[in-house]
């Protein structure tokens, strides 16, 4: 696995990031206060180094920054994976926040996939979108190229709840990455 910087600009956004999933220093810069927290949380979590900065048309609503963040980061994800050699593949988390309690469930076996499972109770923390949160996820998944199933079992606050997503994300992915032999885990002897 190596460190990978990647750049998005359309006419709604510009993302730049650089992703190293050894480690490293955590620094997001995004108009999109509970996306930038979200994110800080997923590559503490999952042990990465990420730089990242987002621009794009809030004024209009964080859609297209939020979705074109997940695309640049699964893209990174994928680059950065190389062959996907000697990792172990697969991961899962449950995880609570308090009351609420989530899980993902992640394959980097190159077979792009999203499901997501789950009611925030309200549709937003303060005035950032919940829906928002699975279309992160999928663009991720997607253009990471990994299947990636997620649960919101339950919860009370929101916040909570988001945060418990992407803890448990952090986790499965943190799991999937570790060392597991030189060989790709597959009967087909590729992932």
């Amino acid at each position: 696995m190596k460190a990978v910087e990647r750049f998005r600009q359309t006419r709604e956004t510009e993302v730049r990031l650089r992703l190293d999933l050894a480690g490293g220093e955590v620094r997001v810069k995004s108009p999109v206060g509970f996306l930038k927290h979200m994110l800080e949380i997923l590559a503490y979590h999952a042990g990465w180094g990420l730089d990242l900065e987002a621009q794009g048309d809030v004024e209009v609503d964080a859609h297209h920054t939020v979705e074109d963040t997940g695309i640049v980061l699964g893209e990174a994800l994928e680059e950065a994976l190389e062959e996907r050699q000697g990792i172990f593949r697969y991961g899962e988390a449950t995880v609570p926040m308090e009351e609420a309690l989530a899980q993902a469930v992640v394959d980097l076996a190159r077979r792009p996939f999203f499901r997501f499972e789950g009611r925030f109770p309200r549709e937003k923390v303060g005035d950032f979108d919940l829906e928002l949160i699975p279309e992160f996820l999928k663009a991720l998944a997607m253009h990471g190229r990994f299947t990636l199933h997620v649960r919101l079992f339950y919860g009370e606050n929101a916040h909570h709840m988001a945060e418990a997503v992407f803890k448990a994300l952090a986790y499965a992915l943190r799991q999937a990455l570790s060392p597991a032999g030189k060989e790709p885990r597959s009967t087909k002897g590729l992932l």
